[in-house]
């Protein structure tokens, strides 16, 4: 069970999304592929991680953000 008052006090964000099933996002996904659309990201290195967080903080940020493993 879930203790909601430990989650706020720890500010915990816990969310759910009703995009469907691995099947139907699988179909999203073949259909972007088919029709080449493609998502906006930055691509940054881990030691970028606290600009990056403070951009979408500061809602300053354009595209999605994706951390380059090899800089870890």
């Amino acid at each position: 069970m879930i203790n909601n008052f430990n989650m706020i006090f720890n500010r915990v964000n816990f969310n759910a999304s009703l995009i469907g099933s691995i099947p139907e996002t699988q179909e999203v996904m073949d259909y972007c592929a088919e029709h080449k659309i493609y998502p906006q990201i930055e691509i940054i290195k881990s030691e970028e991680i606290n600009e990056a967080w403070k951009k979408v903080v500061d809602k300053e940020a354009r595209y999605r953000y994706v951390i380059d493993a090899a800089t870890i």
